[in-house]
């Protein structure tokens, strides 16, 4: 009989499935979708930074022909959205940005809806406003939100150890004022939502671009008053998420309205401009942090105190403080820690969640400030760096359980590579050399969670898997697709269960009427919790074939493995029979059977306590990031020249797929480092376009050199670790060290623009205050 030697995806470069179709252009984003019937949405927004408003007059617009329906906050229920529910979807009584949304139309084409805009008539009365959040937390500051007199949004607290006696007992401590500023997620593809509400059924259709459509339905059957089940979300192929989809943002409600007022689907797209006006952005946030060490390395405390600008409405950007406190409590070992953070209110822009949910601003702090202790007490960076970073097994003081832990392999592997030790030596000693040009190495290391977040009821993935009679496999999954691979993952591990090529799978991930329950695409836990929960399904389906197969081959199921389609010996690959025909042979028998199975996995992470501690995810991801860069001091431009990255992955899954996702966070953290600004200037943006707004480009992006550890976690599906947040987050820390390796100029406030660096090289620069 032939025989099928064993051979594995895991670890091979392999491309995205749906890469063919994006490539052929074929791929039909929202903004390429129709539905019969369909008209099309426009909203008015306020462009007041703080008013109340005295009336609106629709009456001209609802005139209009070709107008199906115009709706303002008088004409639905008010249901505000937000984390605190204190977002209306149509403004009433006043505004407090100038992307409020004061009234909404349908119409038969986009340009009828533009114009009925035109028509509506708003008169208002500006208030006092309010743009700096020092200035939000005085005494006798113009109120934002009403239910919240002292614009205190929100605020976290956490401790751990004694960290006055901690502090006494150390022989350096270091205080600074760090600055981060406001970046917007930059999607290729704009915000958009199609709602169809039919009438007749009470049910209603979305196409949706969200990034949690299980947890949406719950929310949007809540504003429109109608039972969940009701409510269908299809997700079309999203043009980036990044966390700007994990909220739900005014303008999706709005087409639910709409479309339920003009009894016809609703298409409602963002222009560009408005995508960078109305959409979320990173936190920006002042960080006071003071930390000490002992003469022999020891770090012994660390204190922070951070102030968020919330902007005038909240949304998951005010929850960063959750992932903050990790980082000051347990990025490296801190024997003790006092962490306190307040969001508050002002007439900006509303922040969101944005890939690495608050860690950006902590590591740029904290990594800093290792390079300065180190200086402090005169100890190698790396040496120190090493004394401090946790092994294998360590519980923290926050209650992380690092069950793996390639921490040290990542800061060795990357300082050894990329020469940090040498190099930064001599870029020492050339500083006070003549000429320009200057040459700075940095590094910076980062901690994340790498197996989801507990902080809803459940933070688990259902999977529904089904063989037909001729082998191919349909794998239904709530892990959504947002561009980010998982459905490549998911097939690679389901194959590997079952021994069949990627040809031989479809997964099903679009359509809540279809796939099981999921939480959502956050906190780096696709690939770990949807992966475990495909590989659940499979090896209950492998489990049910190879007892089948070992009752007509007189084998036991120990005995016998799937591979290359086929049931094999185990023992030397020989084929037993090929897997169709013993599908074929279930199906057909007098007692019928098909191979479908279920499986949900609920991760072993816990929820935190009141104070914040607790094992909150199943795994924690490590990476250290070595980059190079050139300043030149006659103007303050920063280039960066190259990135060594060492990672610990768990295991590396898709080795084409996990490049793909290391470079581009690279690459992001590049942007938030030296070049992206979402310039706010009395709550306005100045720059809402690709012109003004500076991404990173294909020129400037840097050479790397990429290495990855492989922990082997004992829970991860087949050891592998989440990794999609942590490329981006040390890059802006280890641009900071190595600004200061070339110039001995120590930079507070990110983006390094060249006006700022030039300032600071010239003295003129001055240390972001509280």
């Amino acid at each position: 009989m032939p025989v099928i030697e064993k051979d594995s995806l895991i670890g091979k470069r392999i491309a995205k499935m749906d890469a063919p179709e994006k490539a052929a252009g074929r791929t039909r984003y929202i903004q390429d979708l129709n539905v019969p019937g369909q008209i099309y949405g426009k909203i008015l927004r306020s462009g007041r930074v703080h008013a109340r408003i005295v009336s609106i007059d629709t009456e001209k617009a609802k005139a209009l022909p070709g107008v199906r329906a115009v709706i303002t906050g008088e004409d639905i229920p008010a249901h505000p959205i937000g984390i605190s529910k204190d977002h209306p979807a149509l403004k009433v009584g006043k505004v407090r940005t100038p992307r409020d949304e004061i009234a909404a139309v349908a119409a038969d084409t986009p340009e009828i809806a533009a114009a009925a805009l035109n028509l509506i008539e708003v008169e208002y009365e500006d208030l006092p406003a309010l743009f700096d959040p020092r200035e939000a937390v005085k005494p006798g500051a113009p109120v934002i939100q009403e239910a919240k007199p002292d614009n205190r949004c929100m605020d976290f607290d956490y401790e751990h150890g004694d960290v006055a006696a901690a502090e006494a007992e150390s022989d350096v401590v270091v205080e600074d004022v760090f600055k981060l500023h406001y970046v917007t997620h930059a999607c290729m593809g704009v915000s958009g939502v199609i709602a169809d509400y039919d009438h007749v059924t009470g049910n209603l259709t979305l196409y949706s671009n969200t990034q949690v459509p299980f947890l949406h339905k719950r929310e949007f059957a809540q504003i429109l008053g109608i039972d969940p089940s009701r409510i269908r979300i299809i997700q079309p192929p999203i043009g980036g998420g990044f966390g700007s989809k994990l909220d739900i943002y005014p303008f999706e409600p709005i087409a639910m309205h709409l479309s339920m007022k003009a009894k016809r689907p609703v298409k409602l797209v963002f222009s560009r401009e408005e995508e960078f006006i109305a959409s979320p952005t990173r936190q920006p946030a002042y960080l006071k942090l003071r930390t000490g060490a002992k003469k022999d390395g020891t770090l012994t405390f660390r204190i922070a105190d951070a102030l968020l600008d919330n902007g005038a409405y909240t949304s998951w950007g005010a929850t960063i403080p959750f992932v903050m406190m990790q980082t000051v409590s347990s990025l490296y070992r801190v024997p003790a820690t006092r962490y306190h953070t307040e969001a508050v209110y002002t007439n900006n822009p509303t922040a969101g969640s944005f890939r690495g949910y608050g860690n950006l601003q902590a590591t740029f702090a904290v990594e800093q400030h290792m390079d300065k202790l180190a200086a402090a007490i005169g100890m190698d960076p790396l040496e120190f760096r090493l004394k401090n970073a946790q092994d294998p097994g360590e519980i923290t003081g926050q209650g992380m359980h690092f069950k793996s832990c390639g921490f040290k392999d990542c800061i060795r592997t990357a300082a050894e590579k990329s020469g940090f030790a040498e190099k930064r030596a001599a870029n020492t000693a050339a500083q006070g050399e003549a000429g320009p040009i200057k040459r700075g190495i940095g590094i910076a290391s980062m901690l994340h969670v790498g197996g989801g977040a507990k902080i809803y009821p459940s933070d688990g993935c259902g999977t529904i898997l089904k063989l037909d009679d001729f082998g191919h496999v349909t794998v239904m999954t709530g892990a959504s697709e947002i561009g980010q691979g998982s459905e490549t993952v998911i097939a690679q591990l389901v194959c590997e269960e079952l021994g069949l090529p990627l040809s031989a799978v479809t997964i099903v991930n679009n359509d809540t009427d279809i796939t099981p329950w999921d939480v959502g695409v956050h906190a780096s836990r696709t690939t770990f919790i949807g992966g475990n929960a495909a590989i659940g399904a499979a090896r209950l389906a492998k489990d049910k074939i190879l007892k089948a197969a070992a009752k007509v081959s007189n084998l036991k199921p120990d005995d016998l493995e799937m591979r290359g389609g086929a049931i094999v010996r185990a023992a030397d690959g020989e084929i037993v029979m090929p897997l169709d025909k013993l599908l074929r042979s279930l199906h057909f028998q007098d007692k019928a059977e098909l191979v479908m199975t279920t499986y949900y996995y609920e991760p072993p992470s816990v929820h935190q306590d009141k104070g914040f501690k607790g094992d909150v995810s199943a795994a924690y991801a490590w990476a250290s990031q070595v980059v190079e860069v050139e300043v030149d001091t006659d103007t303050g431009i920063v280039k960066l020249l190259n990135v060594t990255a060492a990672h610990d992955v768990g295991r590396v899954l898709n080795r084409l797929g996990i490049e793909g996702q290391i470079e581009g966070g690279i690459v992001m953290g590049q942007g938030y480092a030296l070049t992206e600004d979402l310039l706010i200037e009395e709550g306005r943006v100045q720059n809402p376009n690709f012109r003004d707004y500076k991404l990173v480009t294909a020129p400037e992006i840097p050479d790397m050199d990429i290495s990855f550890i492989e922990s082997m976690d004992g829970e991860g599906p087949q050891g592998a670790k989440g990794v999609g947040e942590a490329p981006a987050i040390c890059i802006a820390a280890a641009v900071a060290n190595a600004i200061y390796n070339a110039t001995g100029v120590r930079i507070y406030e990110a983006p390094f623009t060249p006006e700022k660096v030039y300032r600071a090289l010239k003295g003129a620069a001055e240390r972001p205050v509280m």
